[in-house]
């Protein structure tokens, strides 16, 4: 037996005796198409050629032609056409001899995956017709010429996205002859926010140029009283990236007979993008430990990330949150949904989804760690992607979240989404996918208790506004911040708040009353404290003012605790206690300062130089406590990107970045990184060494490809100090 011949048996899909075919669950396969289909026996001297044949098909694919131009898919790095559904595009067949209408008859064919059918969507046959019908297959002639004739072809606006292989078959009296199988005629059919029959519809051009067209985005981290932002090349119409997108659907093992359903897409990716359960994109740390891998802050887009992954079929190691969200941001705009990445600061990781995240205190009043198991995120970001939601009643179309980072399984993986907003904000959290975890995200209240020697549990305090205090995006058409927390929730306090919390407790959401705890909030007194702004590597300190509202002398012991902790909130060490006497007077205010040294904490810091401060605080003559607690972030030194020459479309030019080390220390082992889609690709460089208070310059040569306004990104990483980042927008002229 031939080496093929035994490939081709091996080959062969095993059936299972539930399916007459098998599940045509890749795009990357195929079936063999026969060029005839001979009806019956053919008389002697019969010549195919003296029929009707095609010589050469032409798809108007290059970026500047009519296709690409009016599907808005001129940016894709492909030479393949790509085209959008339920709007039409041209394509031009050259015949051997004039077309007549009368006498000829041909037809295309679609075809996707290795069982196409026909009532599964996977085999289009598409016939020539009078006129196109909106949202519904069908090709009807716009010019004949000599032998050519040019057709404008629709597609469904419910179609299946990705590659579908081109036939054109023609009728003869004999048998049906089809062109041969040729890669350069595959056709990419992607998501359409322009079209009205599409499911991810969106009707507004702004809107659509930002989350669909726009390569470059602002997430937002740091912490709600520090807000910092970085720049993430998403970079969907890079090279080969369409490519790594739909090949993450064929990973997740979607039906294709599903793809045209966005929230079916939706619910699969954001299980894909993550490595818990099916070895997916990205594996996740949080524990400040990158071996066999880089640190998160490596990365400054999405685009070596996804081609990695395509390449290796490894998982690419580490990401967090941001850039889970930065990676399926990049899928969602990729196949045409409309995608944006949220950040929600002070992020509520609640392990028992009860709407309440318990803070257990000794008899001190410290938090016992032992006990306290739930935590405060600094920030969290995850995706919205606009979509109708016709599985949902009327009114929960729109902004859908869907979150790729690994927190809780959903249906036993983990993934989350699609939810809608809507039914957030409104606390109706019976409907699908995932919204209690969701609503309990920006909803959790805060519980301080502590258990007292006779076992009673007291409650000292619950705090209602911490958890969801803000959830921001990037604006429309530039980099700053736009506040859609009113999109989530209602005001605090509100009547309509308490309605939707209701709402969401009569649906299913657990909101725990501790059964017999005592709640005796502390009325006379209150605390609270301020962080001085720092930047790393400096000294700062912490304020605490105390306020007595009363008419009595009151005393106190105070406790303060500094740690340092992971963006998610969960402490690495505690690196400064400090107790100390307070004494009030009656209706005064009295303040007390915390110094804290840099070499307190630069030997423990962690990625983002994040703290959490805690003070708690007892009054002598009533056993009240007070509890406060804050995170905050140092400044971080930047990256100054600086261009010399002229920037011009297919001119070489430099970029140069430079670096200066704030620390006292000398920093080893430094990776910088480079992108800017359109610009140059990644480009890496390795330094042994950047001494105390130096700085370090990098000079790259680069010949941008597009004109417009584009976006350099770097990075700097090490040991000591990562999260550095620098931009700097660039106008490339057209040459």
């Amino acid at each position: 037996m031939s080496e093929t011949a035994s490939t081709k048996k091996q080959k062969k899909p095993l059936l299972n005796g539930r399916r007459a075919v098998p599940s045509n669950n890749s795009n990357a396969e195929e079936n063999e198409v026969p060029e005839m289909e001979v009806f019956g026996l053919t008389p002697r001297g019969f010549n195919p050629k003296d029929y009707l044949h095609v010589v050469d098909i032409h798809l108007f694919k290059e970026p500047y032609e009519i296709n690409k131009q009016e599907h808005h898919t001129d940016k894709y790095y492909s030479p393949k056409l790509i085209v959008r559904r339920g709007q039409p595009f041209q394509i031009q067949i050259d015949f051997n001899k004039p077309y007549e209408p009368g006498t000829d008859q041909f037809w295309l064919e679609y075809l996707i995956g290795r069982y196409p059918q026909q009532n599964k969507g996977t085999y289009i046959p598409v016939l020539v017709g009078d006129e196109l019908k909106p949202g519904e297959w069908g090709a009807k002639i716009i010019h004949k010429e000599n032998n050519s004739i040019r057709l404008s072809v629709m597609s469904a606006a419910t179609c299946i996205i990705g590659k579908f292989r081109l036939y054109v078959a023609i009728s003869s009296p004999f048998g049906i002859f089809r062109t041969r199988r040729n890669a350069e005629t595959d056709t990419y059919i992607l998501f359409n926010p322009w079209c009205q029959q599409d499911a991810v519809f969106l009707d507004d051009e702004r809107e659509r140029e930002e989350y669909v067209l726009n390569d470059v985005g602002v997430i937002f981290h740091g912490d709600v009283n520090d807000i910092k932002l970085r720049s993430w090349s998403y970079g969907q119409f890079e090279e080969n990236i369409l490519d790594a997108c739909l090949f993450l659907m064929d990973k997740a093992e979607l039906e294709l007979s599903g793809r045209g359903n966005a929230i079916k897409i939706c619910r699969v990716a954001s299980a894909v993008i993550n490595s818990r359960d099916n070895d997916g994109v990205i594996a996740g740390s949080w524990d400040n430990s990158y071996a066999y891998g880089v640190a998160p802050s490596v990365w400054t887009g999405s685009v070596d990330i996804l081609l990695e992954y395509y390449s290796s079929r490894q998982p690419v190691r580490y990401g967090q949150c941001w850039v889970f969200a930065g990676v399926f941001n990049t899928f969602l705009r990729c196949l045409g949904i409309p995608a944006r990445v949220i950040t929600n600061y002070s992020s509520a990781h609640d392990n028992n989804a009860n709407l309440q995240l318990d803070f257990y205190l000794d008899e001190e009043g410290k938090v016992d760690t032992k006990t306290t198991k739930d935590s405060i995120w600094n920030y969290h970001c995850w995706n919205e992607a606009w979509m109708s939601r016709p599985d949902l009643p009327v009114g929960f179309g729109g902004w859908q979240v869907v979150d790729g980072t690994p927190q809780e399984t959903s249906d036993g993986m983990y993934r989350c989404g699609p939810t809608s907003v809507q039914a957030i904000k409104h606390g109706h959290v019976c409907f699908q996918f995932d919204a209690p975890f969701v609503f309990a995200e920006v909803n959790s209240d805060i519980v301080y208790s502590r258990r007292e020697k006779n076992g009673t549990q007291v409650i000292e305090k619950i705090d209602m506004t911490h958890v969801g205090k803000l959830i921001v995006t990037k604006e429309i058409g530039g980099d700053g911040m736009m506040d859609i927390t009113e999109e989530y929730k209602f005001q605090e306090g509100s009547d309509e708040e308490r309605l939707a919390l209701e709402t969401a407790v009569m649906y299913g959401v657990k909101k725990q009353v501790t059964q017999d705890a005592v709640y005796r909030p502390q009325t006379d007194v209150d605390m609270d404290f301020q962080v001085q702004k720092a930047v790393l590597g400096s000294d700062f300190k912490v304020t605490i003012t105390f306020k007595n509202k009363s008419q009595n002398y009151y005393s106190a012991i105070a406790y303060f605790s500094g740690n340092i902790v992971f963006y998610t909130g969960v402490t690495k060490s505690e690196f400064k206690n400090h107790t100390f006497n307070v004494t009030l007077e009656p209706s005064s205010s009295s303040t007390f300062d915390v110094p804290i040294k840099s070499s307190e904490y630069l030997g423990e810091l962690l990625d983002q130089a994040s703290f959490h401060f805690f003070v708690t605080a007892r009054i002598n003559e009533t056993g009240k406590i007070l509890a406060v607690q804050k995170a905050t972030v140092l400044e971080i030194p930047m990256l100054h990107i600086k261009t010399q020459g002229e920037t011009v479309a297919g001119k070489e030019m430099f970029v140069v970045v430079e670096f200066t080390n704030p620390l006292s220390q000398t920093l080893e082992n430094v990776t910088l990184r480079l992108e800017g889609p359109g610009v140059l690709r990644t480009m890496k460089k390795d330094f042994r060494q950047i001494p105390a208070n130096s700085t370090l310059t990098w000079e790259v040569k680069c010949t941008p490809k597009r004109p417009g306004l584009r976006k350099l990104i770097a990075s700097l990483n090490c040991d000591a100090l990562r999260h550095v980042y620098g931009e700097l927008n660039v106008q490339i002229q057209k040459l």
